[in-house]
This record gives C-alpha cells, structure tokens and sequence, in this order.
C-alpha cells in the first residue's frame, strides 16, 4: 500500500456522507445506525477518534492492513492516524457509533495518564468484547450523550458532553484492565519495548524529551529504540514525546491561570519564546491565542 496515495478521512467530510442523529458541528457526531455510516472500501487515513458498539451481525475492514472483525457486543476504538480500508458488512450488522474531533478530545483530557490505557491497548487491540453488564453501560453512555445532544438550549450543553465522555473513557479504560489481567498472551520484544518506552515518557516528558535519554533507562540505543517503536505504532519516539508535550500545554493553558512563562518553567523550555514557537509548529496557533479560544 503506498502512503502517498492514502487520503484523509476528515470528520467534516464524514458528517457530510454518514447519516447521523446527533452533532456538536465539527466536533461531535453520534449515530445509532452503524449499517448507514460511511466507512472506506480504499485506504483512509482516520483524522478524529472513532468509537462504535457492534450490536448485530458483523463487519470486517483494515486497520494499518491488519484484518480485524467485530461482532455482536464488540466495541472498536480506532485513534486519529490509523489507516482504515476494506470495510465490509453484513447484511443484518449494526450499532452505535461515535466521532470525535481530536481538537474536542483534546478539550476533554485532563491528565496524559487519562488516554495513554486506551489508546496504548487499542493500537494493538482495537477490538475488546463487552460482557451484558459493560455493553449496558456503554449504551447508556451513548442515548445520554444524545440526549444531551439534543438539548441545543443548554448552555453547557457542551461541558456536559465532555464530562459524560470522558466517565465513558475512564470506563472503557477499566474495561482494558479486566481484558489485560486475563489475556495470558506474552508479549513480543517490540511491544514490551514499547509499553515500556510510553511509561517513562509518562512520568519523565515534562523534562527529558531527548530519545537517547530514554533508549538508556531501556539500556538499548537510540537507533534501536526508533526502530522499535516506528515498527509498532507507525510513529517515531520524537513523535509520540511531542504529542505528550503538546497535550499537556493544551491542558495547562485551558485549565490554569498559569502564564506561559510559568508553563514553560514547568515544562522545562529554556524560555517562554522557546515554549511559543513549539506550540506554534504542533496546535497550529499561539499559547496566548489557544488560551483566548
């Protein structure tokens, strides 16, 4: 599959061709029609967050060529940047989908440790089945966020989405732990290698940000480490610290009072200048005009 000719699937471009019930515009789609979403048959390269509830039959579809299934009380995550191609499905197939702009989700995160879990397992494992109770709680997530949808008169209409979204993340979260602690497969040396590079940068990405640092607490070299981690998410070490580093400036600034000189001594730039241009090449804006947006 050549890259060069993979489009993006925007999530514009999807609400225009997915039949949805419910929106925030450019931010929020829900659907309770899976058999009328659009899903691409040629490689796609996904641009938003996608989250759907199998509730019949069956569809069968690519992501990053690995074939995947899901069936009848499967839930799929798929994060932006993962390659989507091939969809197939049956006849009877169904379920609840739900679309996130990254910008959105990035407006709902509190804390890095709140999507490393989630997004972390469903890169090896996009597909987790639910037992009745989880399945329950999943759709109860899914009809209260469209009701809430819905109610376009509230005025907070929009914080309330985010906070039910985010319960509903910390829930599928828990999921993966129950999945984890009873899947007795072991690991492979480049997963293991992985896992282990995204902790540290967890705890250390405030203030080491070079990947030779990090390929030493792993006691391996840096070209290694690259390798490695490129092989099984299709980012570099560098990509995946920066995307820390930038969640977390977007966090600071929405969340703090904390001026982006006081940030960038948290986040250990050698100056607020430093800090501007960094946020400037990866959110696209300013810190100061990110804040006032």
């Amino acid at each position: 599959m050549s890259r060069k000719n993979i489009i993006d699937l925007s999530l514009r471009l999807t609400q225009v061709d997915h039949n949805l019930t419910e929106y925030i515009d450019g931010d929020v789609l829900l659907s309770d029609k899976l058999n009328r979403a659009y899903m691409p048959t040629s490689p796609r390269r996904m641009t938003f967050i996608l989250v759907a509830l199998c509730t019949h039959g069956e569809c069968r579809f690519n992501i990053d060529t690995q074939p995947v299934t899901i069936r009848k009380n499967d839930v799929v995550v798929i994060s932006d940047r993962h390659i989507v191609d091939s969809f197939q499905a049956s006849e009877d197939a169904d379920g609840l989908l739900m679309i996130l702009s990254v910008n959105f989700f990035y407006e709902i995160v509190r804390n890095v440790s709140d999507v490393s879990m989630l997004f972390c397992f469903s890169r090896n494992h996009p597909v987790v089945s639910l037992d009745d109770n989880e399945v329950s709680l999943f759709r109860s997530y899914f009809f209260m966020l469209r009701d809430k949808l819905k109610a376009t008169e509230n005025r907070f209409r929009r914080d309330i989405v985010r906070t039910l979204i985010l319960a509903m993340f910390y829930d599928l979260s828990n999921v993966i732990i129950r999945v984890q602690e009873s899947d007795n497969r072991k690991q492979s040396r480049a997963d293991t290698i992985f896992t282990q590079f995204i902790h540290l940068v967890e705890k250390n990405f405030r203030h080491e940000r070079k990947v030779g640092w990090y390929a030493e607490q792993l006691c391996i070299t840096p070209k290694y480490l690259s390798e490695t981690v490129k092989s099984v998410s299709t980012r570099t070490p560098n990509e995946w610290i920066d995307s820390y580093v930038t969640l977390e400036l977007r966090v600071l600034l929405k969340t703090t009072t904390k001026s982006v000189k006081e940030i960038a001594e948290e986040m250990n730039f050698p100056n607020q200048s430093f800090l501007g241009k960094f946020f400037r090449e990866h959110v696209g804006v300013s810190p100061t005009l990110y804040r006032k947006q």
